[in-house]
C-alpha cells in the first residue's frame, strides 16, 4: 500500500518540495489534493487567497509552464489559439529554450498540440472527447469510491475536511440567495469548482491508488478549462449538489458500498449532459457568429 504524501508539503514538479502555509479547511486540502501548481488560488470559507511560488528556485521551465496553463485556465488562451515562444520568452524575460521545453511538457499532457507545420495551439476539444473523458472518468470514481467505502479508508479527519468542502456548497448558496440573484457569478462559480473539484479529488485520493488519482485529476482539469459554461449554478442546482455530496459521505462513513455507487453514478451522468450541453451551446453560438458576417454581405439590409 502506498504512503499518503506528507500533508505539510507538496510535492511537484520534479520532487521539489514547497514549504507548508498557514491554512484551514478547503485552502489547505487543495494543497494536498489538487493538481500541483506553483501558483494556485484558494477559496476557504467564501475568502479568496493567492498563494504565490513557494519555490524561490523555480526554474524559467516552471515558471513558463505555469504561465501558459494559467493563460489557459483563466480563458486568455481560448481553445484554437496559437502558442508563440518568442512572445513568452518576452514576457518572461527568457531565452527560448525553457519555452519549449514547457511547451513539449504542456503537449505531452493534453493541454496543447500541435500541427503539421509545426506550429503549437490550445486544443480544441470535439463532443467524442468531452464524452470519452467523462465515461473514463466514470468508471474509475466509481470504482475508487467503491473502495474506499468498502474498506473503510476515510479517516475522521478526512470526513472533517470533505464536511467543509460539502459545506462549501451550502456557504454558495446562501450567498446566492442573500444577493437577491438567479444564479452563482463568475468569481463564485470559480469558488464553487474549486469547492467540487476538491470533493471529488479527496475521495479518489482516498482510495490509496496513485494511478487512478492522477488519471482522474488530469481528465477533471481538462474538462474544468473546457467546461464553457456561460452561466453560474442556481439555488436549486447548488442544493442538489449538496445533498448528493452529503449523502455520498455518510454512504462511505457506513461502509455502504452500493449505496454510495447509487448516489455517484447520477451524479457523475448530470455532470456529463452538463458538459455536453455546454459544448453544444458554444458551438451554435459560435455557428451563428460565424454566419453573420456571410449574411451581412449577402443581403446588404443597411442598404440605401
Amino acid at each position: 500500500m502506498e504512503s499518503r504524501p506528507d500533508r505539510g508539503s507538496l510535492t511537484a514538479f520534479g520532487g521539489e518540495i514547497f514549504t507548508p502555509f498557514c491554512l484551514d479547511g478547503l485552502a489547505q486540502y487543495a494543497l494536498d489534493n489538487m493538481y500541483p501548481f506553483c501558483m494556485i488560488t484558494l477559496y476557504s470559507m467564501g475568502r479568496k487567497r493567492k498563494i504565490l511560488d513557494a519555490s524561490p528556485t523555480s526554474s524559467v521551465r516552471h515558471r513558463a509552464y505555469m504561465c501558459i496553463h494559467r493563460k489557459i485556465a483563466n480563458g486568455d488562451l481560448k481553445a484554437g489559439s496559437a502558442i508563440s515562444e518568442l512572445d513568452l520568452a518576452k514576457e518572461l524575460g527568457s531565452s527560448r529554450t525553457p519555452i519549449r521545453e514547457a511547451i513539449s511538457q504542456l503537449i505531452a499532457e493534453g493541454l496543447l498540440e500541435q500541427n503539421q507545420g509545426g506550429g503549437v495551439f490550445v486544443v480544441q476539444f470535439t463532443r467524442e472527447d468531452i464524452l470519452d473523458l467523462c465515461e473514463l472518468r466514470e468508471a474509475l470514481e466509481i470504482y475508487a469510491l467503491s473502495k474506499v467505502a468498502r474498506l473503510g479508508l476515510m479517516r475522521p479527519d478526512d470526513k472533517e475536511r470533505l464536511g467543509q468542502l460539502v459545506n462549501a456548497i451550502l456557504v454558495l448558496k446562501d450567498e446566492l440567495e442573500k444577493s437577491g440573484e438567479t444564479a452563482l457569478n463568475a468569481d463564485q462559480m470559480t469558488r464553487f469548482i474549486a469547492a467540487d473539484f476538491s470533493f471529488h479529488a479527496l475521495l479518489i485520493g482516498l482510495s490509496q491508488n496513485a494511478r487512478i488519482h492522477k488519471v482522474v485529476n488530469e481528465t477533471r482539469l481538462l474538462m474544468r478549462i473546457f467546461s464553457m459554461r456561460k452561466q453560474g449554478h442556481n439555488a436549486a442546482d447548488l442544493d442538489r449538489i449538496y445533498l448528493q455530496h452529503k449523502d455520498l459521505v455518510d454512504a462511505i462513513e457506513h461502509k455502504d458500498a452500493a449505496a454510495a455507487v447509487q448516489i455517484i453514478s447520477p451524479h457523475l451522468q448530470e455532470s456529463q449532459r452538463e458538459r455536453l450541453e455546454e459544448f453544444d451551446q458554444h458551438k451554435r453560438e459560435a455557428s451563428i457568429r460565424n454566419s453573420i458576417p456571410a449574411f451581412m454581405e449577402i443581403y446588404h439590409p443597411f442598404a440605401s
